[in-house]
């Protein structure tokens, strides 16, 4: 029988003789990757030896591999955290149990592969002898393995001894000490392990190899800011928050650490995603192994663990959601936002009521965060992207080189639902051509290790082909291909190849810190795709001495490649890309971005063809986020909706125009009178009619429409999560109340509910009050309800995101109180077209009434340029308006009717500060709308404030609850 041996489940000699020149690891690898059928039995199992063989044991499943794996409690040694992660593998259909041992030894160290055809054993070892699952057993200790092979015919007297391994391992696999592993017997087992490591009387007995302690990870610089602003925004009364960290800076460990931070007992972590639920559930796993983790997917659900990770699509359905009570999760985090999931995640929160809940993203720009921004109530917590981390050291610098795609004419490819058609694609960039190209760039910038994305399996056989008749050590890695994933990445990390073709498989999840080259050889239509796959390579990577990564992405001549330039300058429109490449703007320290003169005249033509409507914005849009706009995209990318309405009537109707969607037209059709006049353009002094309708979506109110307690109720609880917004709107009689509370009821039938159910000049009421319920006055077709509920809902996110960049929205001014006379200075306004001064917004409507209430309105904003010479001016605190009235043309600074007045925006604090200040004050009249006066605040007795004019012809006015400070007089204005 000869010693060395070959087949696609082993290769060379059959003794395994351990130590840093012949471990084991590579040959378990090997057959793992192989083999139809593993059956393994170990005494103990560390959890540095798992992650050896995590990955491959996973894309052995994945590739229908059917795994049996037996462990044991002896003498309390195999890791309770290497079963919690073992547990992961059991979710998705791995068979694993513990041999509870009692008074019997345990010593059992074999590993059994077998791969089938049809149905037919046609290869299989089994290597035996003494490697349990750690790292140095696996890796680098003197340990001997011994492999026995299976052999055709089946009679043979090796393929017999074969079938008794098997039998062997299947009697102690199925013996009535053998029981399945679960969360529950880990509970149990933790408690056991822990008094066994403080008690350890037979330490002598257990080899140090066998014996691991795990460091418990800690976070880093960036994630202990992230920390204090979650618990901050906590303390301030927000239930909800978004964090954006750059892709390599932690965002889910950041997830694990606030659970911790919070002692949160029932976690749900959602995502659309596989690679990302496995990443955040090892995470988890690891940093809390004291609970149980568990999966709810299409195969799994899973609805007892306390740390559940859920796909959107099968937990976001109704029938799923009615498995756990509203308040089962007391924090609730959703990693990323996918376009195409939004209503199940709607729908998802809607129905949970957490007392958390955390949105992640990599995407740097709040332009490009609008949907999951209004998931969180428009609460952005804590932000830090490439440029912080590479500042901070925690990424890699990078060279990024746009080259121009000269082979390829991307304006001939169609263009459908925001990519371009796959088809036409991979037959454009699968050519000779387009390959020498690659080649050639990436032969003279490139590094050691690279990872390149490609389009298609086809593209990235082509691809992988194409380098190694060039010489190269190349592979294509997708879903089915010969190599598997972790093989691919073991061989690039050992530098057995210089170059992996791969498709989506390493956009998220994976972590090679080796990595030193990315090659973008395919269109990246999202910038959340860019950035993963940026990320793939920035990574610090002490090992290798990595100091840079070098980035080749080929461009082409179709303007959905501006997302490339837009995020790297974090920037929105085209015009703003061609300002930074002219003026060469600089990125993060080390870091260098080249893009081909051919692009930049690109670009240029580009921008001069720009017609400047809105319909070539929403196109441009569409281009640069590879998806239909929502109205908070459009709105936080700068774009104004007046002009939409200006020249396309409503958000819909420019939709419904640019999109091949009957479905919007029957829309505009049938409801876009009310989404214009009852959502988008209806006048909103505060925030309550938002708030309201967002209560009426929550409760899926057009189907079913809701009472009026229940709709005022879920409205308080959705105000309450934007706690700013209660304490400048709500009266101090009104913040007293509970949700449930009749008060609140009366308080909210006496403002939104009424403005919407009260006929007024312009229309008639879009609901009415039938039976006691908030029912729509216009038809709705069954068929339109989710249509109808989705536009809504954009709507709503629209108008709150509006109203949440109001100055008033900002938070109190850190700068002193004035303490001196109660009458401002008397300044010099300076003319629009002086440049010497700060632009101001300024409010012609917003009439501030002295002594007589008039109406205001913060619509038609316009901006006039004010002097220098009275302090330091921001515009998201300062404002200019008219004064209106006589009731201030008094005493040694009269205001006269007319007057230009500077005032700055307060939120609401104690009478204290601001008493002998002159005020601008605002009072609600029955219909909701509001209305304003400016007068003196005096403190007459404790609790007791009066409002003076300075005209004596007027009478002081004693200061209610239903009075609130929103401006403070800086300045008269003369001019």
């Amino acid at each position: 029988m000869p010693n060395v041996t070959t087949g696609q489940l082993y290769s060379g000699h059959r003794l395994s003789s351990g130590g840093v020149n012949d471990p084991l690891l590579p040959r378990l690898i090997q057959a793992i990757n192989h083999a139809s059928e593993i059956e393994i039995s170990v005494s103990f199992i560390q959890p540095s030896g798992l992650a050896l063989l995590f990955d491959p044991l996973f894309d052995a499943m994945q590739s229908g591999a059917k795994i049996k794996l037996l462990t044991s409690d002896y003498l309390a040694i195999t890791h309770p955290v290497a079963l919690r992660r073992l547990m992961l593998l059991v979710e998705r259909g791995a068979t694993c149990r513990i041999f509870q041992c009692g008074n019997d030894s345990f010593h059992m160290k074999s590993y059994i592969f077998v791969r089938q055809q049809q149905g037919e054993v046609v290869e299989g070892c089994a290597w035996i002898g003494s490697n349990n699952i750690s790292r140095t057993a696996l890796l680098s200790s003197h340990e001997w393995a011994l492999r026995h092979d299976f052999e055709l015919p089946k009679d043979s007297p090796a393929a017999i001894e074969f079938t008794h391994i098997r039998q062997q391992f299947n009697t102690i696999f199925t013996h009535n000490q053998s029981q399945p592993l679960s969360h529950q017997w880990i509970d149990n087992y933790l408690c056991r392990y822990q008094q066994t490591q403080q008690q350890r009387t037979i330490a002598q007995l257990v080899t140090e190899d066998e014996q691991e302690t795990i460091d418990v990870p800690t976070p880093n610089s960036i994630q202990i800011e992230a920390l204090a602003a979650l618990d901050a925004t906590r303390q301030q009364g927000y239930s909800r928050g978004l964090v954006v960290l750059a892709t390599g800076m932690g965002k889910t460990w950041l997830s694990a650490f606030d659970v911790m931070q919070m002692q949160a007992k029932n976690v749900l972590f959602v995502a659309h995603r596989e690679e990302i639920l496995l990443q955040a559930e090892k995470t988890f796993s690891q940093l809390i192994p004291h609970a149980k983790t568990g999966l709810y997917n299409g195969s799994v659900q899973d609805d007892q663990a306390t740390l559940l990770f859920a796909s959107v699509a099968t937990l976001g359905k109704q029938n799923h959601l009615q498995r756990f009570a509203v308040d089962h999760f007391d924090y609730l985090i959703v990693d990323e936002f996918h376009h195409a999931a939004a209503r199940s995640y709607r729908q998802l929160l809607a129905y949970f009521q957490p007392k958390f809940l955390l949105g992640l993203t990599a995407t740097p720009e709040r332009s490009d965060q609008a949907d999951i921004l209004s998931l969180c109530d428009d609460n952005l917590v804590f932000e830090r992207n490439l440029v912080h981390g590479i500042d901070d050291e925690i990424l890699a610098p990078f060279d990024y080189h746009g080259l121009y795609d000269q082979a390829v004419n991307y304006q001939e490819i169609p263009w459908r639902n925001g990519k371009f058609d796959p088809n036409t694609l991979d037959n454009k960039l699968a050519t000779s051509r387009r390959a020498e190209h690659v080649y050639r760039e990436w032969q003279a910038k490139k590094q050691t290790r690279t990872l390149a994305f490609c389009v298609s399996k086809k593209h990235a056989d082509f691809m992988a082909q194409y380098f190694v008749a060039k010489g190269i050590h190349a592979v294509a890695v997708y879903s089915d291909s010969a190599v598997r994933r972790n093989q691919a990445l073991q061989w690039l990390d050992q530098g057995k190849i210089e170059i992996i073709f791969s498709v989506d498989l390493f956009n998220e999840g994976t972590d090679l810190p080796s990595i030193d080259t990315i090659l973008m050889a395919r269109p990246t239509e999202s910038k959340i795709l860019f950035l993963q796959q940026l990320g793939r390579g920035l990574r610090l990577s002490p090992i290798t001495n990595k100091r840079k990564l070098v980035v080749l992405d080929f461009i082409g001549n179709h303007d959905s490649f501006l997302n490339r330039p837009a995020t790297l300058f974090n920037v929105k429109t085209l015009r703003e890309v061609i300002g930074k490449l002219q003026a060469n703007a600089p990125l993060a320290k080390g870091c260098h971005v080249n893009f081909d003169i051919e692009l930049i005249n690109f670009w240029q033509r580009l921008a001069k063809r720009l017609r400047n409507n809105v319909q070539d914005d929403y196109q441009q849009l569409a281009h640069q986020l590879a998806h239909r706009p929502t109205a908070s995209e459009f709105f936080h990318h700068g774009y104004p909706m007046k002009k939409v309405r200006q020249q396309a009537i409503s958000w819909f109707h420019l939709v419904a125009s640019q999109e091949n969607d009957p479905h919007l037209s029957e829309l505009v059709s049938h409801y876009g009178d009310f989404l214009l006049h009852g959502i988008e353009n209806t006048a909103m002094s505060k925030s309550f009619k938002a708030i309201l309708l967002e209560a009426l979506l929550e409760l899926d109110g057009l189907r079913q429409p809701p009472t009026l307690s229940a709709l005022a109720e879920r409205s308080h609880h959705v105000l309450s999560r934007r706690p700013q917004l209660m304490a400048q709107e709500l009266t101090e009689s009104a913040k007293q109340f509970q949700a449930s509370d009749q008060g609140w009821l009366k308080y909210w039938l006496a403002n939104p509910i009424k403005a919407f159910t009260k006929p007024n000049n312009k229309s008639a009421p879009w609901f009415t009050i039938n039976d006691q319920k908030f029912v729509a006055t216009f038809a709705i077709k069954d068929q339109h309800i989710e249509l109808l509920h989705d536009a809504m809902q954009e709507l709503v996110d629209l108008r709150l995101a509006e109203y949440a960049q109001r100055p008033q929205q900002q938070q109190p001014s850190n700068q002193p109180d004035i303490e001196h006379s109660p009458s401002a200075q008397v300044l010099e306004f300076a003319k629009q077209s002086d440049p010497q001064g700060t632009m101001l917004p300024f409010y012609p409507e917003l009439k501030i009434a002295c002594g007589h209430f008039k109406r205001g309105s913060h619509e038609a904003v316009q901006y006039h340029c004010v002097a220098d010479g009275y302090g330091k001016l921001d515009p998201t605190r300062h404002f200019v308006a008219p004064a209106a009235g006589n009731s201030m043309n008094g005493g040694k600074n009269p205001i006269q009717d007319g007057d230009l007045l500077l005032l700055e925006w307060v939120t609401p604090s104690s009478a204290g500060s601001i008493s002998n200040l002159t005020m601008a004050i605002e009072t609600q009249d029955e219909t909701g709308d509001n209305h304003y006066l400016l007068r003196v605040v005096r403190k007459i007795a404790p609790n007791q404030y009066q409002l003076q004019a300075q005209n004596p012809s007027y009478p002081d006015m004693p200061a209610t609850d239903k009075m609130k400070t929103f401006a403070r007089l800086k300045a008269v204005l003369k001019t």
